[in-house]
């Protein structure tokens, strides 16, 4: 997998958090950088783990699935980009967990909204893919966006955080859809 496919991944599974760190920040009066900072990191830190979880879970069952590992990469980064553009186009999104502002509720938000990247740690245990590399780079792309989407949150608003998780889902699209080409092109 290329650099530069590490770095779309990273940006496609910080969307999520930056459509609920923009939502949090929209409902705040006048968030400060602090605050943004450590939404960032609660957020990023646990998008970071979640790959790595997923990937251990993958890797365990990989030996079962090698002749299909491509296929099940792609279904899953296409199910999951299916999942992103679908909620990025609801009207009735639930804005209930971008509003809490404790530690322990940005934690749950943060679980809930790195449940993709944990996916995404499975379809990748079946690649040859350096998960720590991966890892690493959702967690920072996540710390970024999810703390630039609290000082933006206010201007922004709700529309921006939903335009964001519908581009994260074509790309996980993309990415999928790349995935099998190269290796049914031979190009892996």
């Amino acid at each position: 997998m290329s650099p530069f496919s590490i770095v779309l991944i990273g940006l496609a599974m910080s969307t999520d958090a930056f459509a609920a760190a923009v939502g949090k920040g929209a409902s705040m009066q006048h968030p400060r950088f602090s605050h943004a900072l450590r939404t960032g990191l609660i957020f990023g830190v646990i998008e970071g783990l979640t790959p790595v979880i997923g990937w251990l879970l993958g890797n365990a069952a990989s030996r079962y699935v090698t002749a299909w590992d491509h296929w099940i990469a792609f279904i899953v980064l296409g199910l999951l980009g299916l999942h992103m553009i679908w909620h990025g186009i609801r009207d009735d999104a639930d804005d209930d967990a971008s509003r809490r502002t404790g530690a322990w509720a940005l934690a749950v938000t943060a679980v809930g909204t790195s449940i993709d990247a944990m996916a995404v740690g499975v379809s990748l245990a079946f690649l040859d893919v350096p998960i720590l590399a991966v890892a690493t780079v959702i967690g920072l792309c996540t710390l970024v966006m999810a703390t630039v989407g609290i000082m933006l949150g206010r201007v922004l608003g709700v529309l921006a955080g939903k335009r964001a998780e519908l581009v994260g889902g074509v790309i996980m699209l993309v990415i999928g859809s790349a995935i099998l080409y190269e290796h049914l092109s031979g190009a892996a």
